[in-house]
């Protein structure tokens, strides 16, 4: 009967013997293979953001049983990188054990170099396709930017083709990969997932652009209130003038009026007989 919490402890008790057994050496990685594991995790957190089920690890150990074999005994590969879609968090600090976990990964990526070859990549290719059954696997020479998916077809793994964007497409996750500058870049949902470098220089000309706008805006705030203030100038001397020329109508008027009252009283003068 399968005990989960016997398996934990055993495959704890294999994952620790395993990295003691290491050589130094496995731990040293190109600074082509950790430039290209950079892009990668940094390009797929953009992905985790807006689809949270989708999780990314980084050279986690996956332990699992072989069929026939002593199952305290399991088989181990660890990919440089690998995806799961799971709607909760994985649990899995140490290593990834299959028999414990809800899932399996969907993608698995390798980065392989001739100057510093730390795996045998066609040994963990075979246990993609056939132990692990992995539904897509990536491998990337940086040193050759040679760039290869494979994809489990009937039990095997079939290269993918590139489509009419001379991307291979993995449909199942939205993604999209192509070698571009000499790295492989990844697109989602057919976009171009942009690094840090590329999302500052667009923050900060965003910034300058809103800078540039801000500064215009105040350019023509005072322009309008310059426009206002002599439209108001101009209303006012209208106004001015305006009861300037009421007023002296007035008065001619009241002149006028008082001319024509002397010139009746004149006229109505006599004068007394010599």
């Amino acid at each position: 009967m399968f005990d989960p919490h016997r398996t934990k402890l055993v495959y704890e008790r294999d994952a620790e013997i395993y990295c003691r057994s290491l050589p130094l050496e496995h731990f040293m990685e190109s600074t082509t293979q950790s430039t290209q594991r950079k892009i990668t995790l940094e390009s797929l957190d953009l992905v985790t953001a807006v689809w949270p089920e989708f999780q990314v690890f980084s050279e986690l150990l996956i332990q699992y049983p072989v069929p026939g074999e002593d199952p305290d005994a399991p088989a181990r590969v660890v990919p440089d990188n690998m995806v799961i879609v799971h709607s909760d968090p994985i649990d899995a600090v140490g290593s990834f054990m299959t028999p414990i976990q809800p899932v399996g990964p969907i993608l698995v990526l390798e980065y392989v170099s001739n100057s510093n070859k730390r795996k045998d990549n066609e040994d963990n290719r075979k246990r993609y396709e056939r132990d692990l059954r992995v539904p897509y696997y990536l491998l990337y020479d940086p040193d050759e930017e040679d760039l290869t998916v494979f994809r489990m077809v009937k039990g095997k793994y079939v290269r993918l083709k590139p489509n009419e964007f001379d991307r291979l497409a993995i449909p199942y996750l939205e993604l999209e990969v192509a070698v571009l500058d000499g790295w492989v870049r990844y697109w989602f949902r057919g976009e171009l997932l942009p690094l840090p470098g590329d999302l500052l220089r667009s923050l900060n000309a965003a910034v300058a652009s809103a800078k540039k706008s801000e500064a215009s805006a105040k350019r023509a705030e005072a322009s309008a209130k310059k426009a206002i203030a002599s439209a108001e100038s101009e209303r006012d001397a209208r106004m001015a003038a305006e009861r300037a020329a009421t007023a002296e109508r007035t008065t001619r008027l009241s002149l006028e009026a008082e001319i024509a009252r002397l010139r009746a009283e004149l006229s109505n003068t006599r004068l007394p007989p010599t």
